[in-house]
């Protein structure tokens, strides 16, 4: 376990919740945008909705990778072979998610991001994660999943 809440500031870091707001707007324009936009221009923003969030899952499943490489370094080996897989799949999701048609890809997706949540949440819960991550992951993950429903629905 690498992470000692007492020494894990209570809240989420300013960065942290900047940047994540920001990743998270892609989202909400390209949903919105396929769903109000003229049905020429909606195949492109659905096809753009779903790539931001393969992209994005991937990233999520990085994280991961970076917390084992941050706690065992130059012993990686050592890392449980159970949290580098859970880092890859999402990547492995993302990408099947592309070869997809829309609709199915944004389910797809979404029901990766609630899976990822739950990674991150337990991750959290066992010291593998910091403590404040579900703070930041939950109201990113309701916008990104509303995003993607929405999308799947234009």
């Amino acid at each position: 376990m690498m992470h000692d809440d007492s020494q894990t500031p209570p809240g989420v870091p300013i960065a942290a919740a900047v940047l994540g707001a920001f990743g998270a707007v892609p989202f909400v324009f390209f949903a919105l945008s396929g769903f109000l936009m003229q049905s020429h221009f909606q195949p492109t923003m659905i096809l753009a909705l779903v790539a931001y969030g393969a992209v994005i899952l991937s990233f999520l499943g990085g994280i991961h990778w970076g917390l084992a490489v941050a706690e065992f370094g130059a012993s990686l080996d050592a890392a449980p072979w159970r949290r580098l897989s859970l880092s890859v799949i999402p990547s492995l999701i993302g990408w099947a998610a592309l070869m997809m048609p829309g609709v199915f890809g944004l389910l797809t997706l979404a029901l990766a991001f609630i899976g990822m949540l739950w990674v991150d949440l337990t991750a959290s819960k066992t010291g593998e994660a910091p403590s404040w991550y579900p703070r930041l992951r939950w109201p990113l993950t309701l916008v990104v999943v509303a995003s993607l429903i929405l999308g799947a629905a234009a």
